[in-house]
C-alpha cells in the first residue's frame, strides 16, 4: 500500500506495538480494536480516556521525542502529513521503523482513511463495518442538505489575530458537506489571518468558535457585539463548538454528520462550552 506520502509500505505481520502522532488517529486504531498494540500516543491523545490514559507519552505532534519512540520499538508508526514534521518521520524511517502517514483533507477521505489503516493493521473487517456506517451517514447529509441553500460560515481557529481556513482544509469539507459554505473559502491562504471588518463584510449567516487549536470561550463572543448588522450576531448564531467535530477524522466523524447540520440549520441558540 502506498501512504499519503507516496511511500509504499508492506508489512510481513499485522503490527503489535503501534505509536500513533495524532489524537484523531489515536482513537481510530481503539476503534479497530488496537488499544493493547498501543505503546505510544502524543501528550495531546485523550480519546478513549480509559485505553489511553497508561499509555506511555511521546511529546507532542510537533516535537516528539524520536529516541523515546525508538525505545518502545514500534512496528508501525501512525503520522499525518500535515500535523507531523517530515523530517522526523523520515528519521523514524531511517531507523528502519515502519511509518503510516495520513493525509485527508475530505470526509470522504477521512472514512477512507479508516479502511487504509484496517489493511495494514489487519482489521479490514473491523474497518470495513465503521466505514459503511459512515459512507451511508454522509451520503443520507449530502442528500439531506441539498435541499436547502447552504449557510455562510465563517470557521475561526485562532484569535489576536484571527485566522481561518480555506477551501484546501479538512475543515472546510465538513462545512460543505453539513449545509455550510465557507466564506474564506476562495483565498490562497490554507490559513489565511482576517479582520473582523474583514469578517462582517462576509455576512456570515453563522460563526463557528472552536475550543481547538485555539481555545475559543464564552468572553469572546462579545468580539463580534460590534457588529450587530451581521446576519450571524443579528440572529444569535455565533456558537462555541467542539473542534473535535470539525478536526477529527475517524470514527469522530459520525458524531460531526449527526450534530454540525443541525448546528447550521438550527435555532440559532447558542451553544455554551
Amino acid at each position: 500500500m502506498v501512504d499519503a506520502s507516496g511511500v509504499d509500505l508492506h508489512l510481513a505481520r499485522p503490527p503489535r506495538r503501534i505509536v500513533s502522532l495524532l489524537p484523531s488517529t489515536t482513537e481510530t486504531l481503539c476503534a479497530l480494536g488496537l488499544g493493547d498494540a498501543l505503546v505510544g500516543v502524543t501528550v495531546y491523545c485523550a480519546e478513549p480516556r480509559a485505553l489511553v490514559r497508561d499509555k506511555a507519552r511521546v511529546g507532542g505532534t510537533k516535537d516528539p521525542d524520536l529516541t523515546r519512540i525508538r525505545a518502545l520499538a514500534p512496528d508501525l508508526v501512525v503520522a499525518n502529513m500535515e500535523e507531523n514534521e517530515r523530517a522526523h518521520v523520515a528519521a523514524l524511517r531511517e531507523w528502519s521503523i515502519p511509518v503510516w502517514v495520513t493525509y485527508p483533507r475530505t470526509v470522504a477521505e477521512g472514512i477512507r482513511m479508516i479502511r487504509e489503516l484496517g489493511e495494514i493493521t489487519g482489521t479490514s473487517a473491523r474497518a470495513a463495518a465503521i466505514a459503511g456506517e459512515l459512507e451511508a451517514a454522509l451520503a443520507r447529509v449530502r442528500a439531506a442538505c441539498a435541499t436547502r441553500p447552504p449557510r455562510r460560515v465563517f470557521y475561526a481557529i485562532w484569535r489576536d489575530p484571527y485566522m481561518t481556513i480555506n477551501a484546501d482544509t479538512y475543515i472546510h469539507d465538513v462545512l460543505a458537506v453539513c449545509g455550510g459554505r465557507n466564506v474564506c473559502g476562495g483565498r490562497p491562504e490554507r490559513y489565511p489571518t482576517i479582520t473582523l471588518d474583514q469578517v462582517a463584510a462576509e455576512r456570515p449567516d453563522v460563526i463557528l468558535l472552536p475550543d481547538e487549536p485555539y481555545r475559543f470561550r464564552r468572553a469572546h463572543l462579545e468580539d463580534f457585539a460590534p457588529f450587530g448588522d451581521v446576519p450571524a450576531v443579528r440572529h444569535g448564531r455565533v456558537h462555541l463548538v467542539d473542534g473535535k467535530l470539525f478536526s477529527w477524522y475517524g470514527p469522530r466523524i459520525a458524531e460531526t454528520l449527526r450534530a454540525v447540520p443541525a448546528l447550521l440549520g438550527g435555532s440559532g441558540v447558542r451553544s455554551g462550552a
